[in-house]
């Protein structure tokens, strides 16, 4: 006969065909294995335990990433007859490791380290809140977003236009998972990323002159100093002219 077995979690079951047979004799029903010192026995137990074993370690690993685990889903497993779910942090660190490799081409060691700090929030979020290691890019939704954003403001302390710049690095991950067909919905849908205008100010005199007597190791570095503090003494210049300067220089932004 058919030995079945059933997964069962939090009151959820479901069965599934062990695909392996015993003789009626030899099974026992309260034990839930077959009894008896035949060979037969012995192979069927081996196999039983053995399907038990790689369900729970599945069982256990789904616990680590996603916040609802279902008997289903370890069946699927199993049976290797689900699609593995993309994994938002895992997702993350592949991007990340790209964007590493393009510094110097397209891209700076300043955009890494802002991917970088981004995914270490999200990482911590993600384990603050539903106390797992990682989360499936399909749990990603607009109230995860509005809690990511919250926790930016609050928990990690960063201001308004700081959480902002991470959002939008962390949408960057969201649009390579939809065009990679891994969702299907925006989580980002109705919800606007704000950054706020912030006058930086300028420059005193000391701090324009400890740049003018920098000294740096190469003549470009130099240069670069130079039409800095040109363009620097110039804006100031249109500051105090006003019209007169503007008139001079047309093509200046000011």
């Amino acid at each position: 006969m058919p030995i079945m077995g059933r997964i069962t979690v939090n009151g959820e079951a479901v069965q599934f065909g062990a695909k392996v047979e015993i003789k009626p004799d030899y099974w026992n029903v309260k034990a839930g294995k077959a009894i008896g010192k035949a060979s037969e026995v012995q192979e069927v137990n081996a196999i039983l335990e053995s399907i038990k074993t790689t369900m729970t370690k599945i069982y256990r690993d789904l616990q680590e990433r996603e916040k609802n685990v279902t008997p289903e889903r370890i069946k699927n497993i199993f049976f290797g007859i689900e699609v593995k779910h993309q994994m938002l942090l895992e997702l993350f660190k592949r991007h990340n490791e790209d964007v590493c490799k393009l510094i110097g081409i397209s891209k700076s060691k300043a955009t890494h380290q802002k991917y970088e700090v981004t995914s270490k929030h999200l990482t911590n979020f993600i384990k603050e809140k539903y106390n797992i290691s990682d989360i499936s890019l399909k749990e990603i939704n607009n109230l995860f977003v509005s809690d990511f954003e919250v926790y930016l403001l609050t928990t990690a302390g960063c201001n308004a236009n700081t959480t902002a710049k991470f959002m939008q690095s962390f949408k960057r991950i969201i649009i390579i998972a939809k065009n990679n067909g891994w969702i299907s919905a925006d989580p980002f849908t109705n919800y606007k990323i704000r950054i706020s205008k912030v006058d930086r100010g300028y420059l005193t005199q000391e701090e324009i002159d400890t740049i003018m007597q920098k000294e740096f190791a190469s003549k470009r570095l130099e240069q670069v100093r130079d039409v800095f503090i040109f363009f620097l003494l110039l804006r100031l210049s249109a500051h105090r002219c006003k019209e007169p300067a503007r008139k001079a220089y047309p093509y200046f932004r000011y």
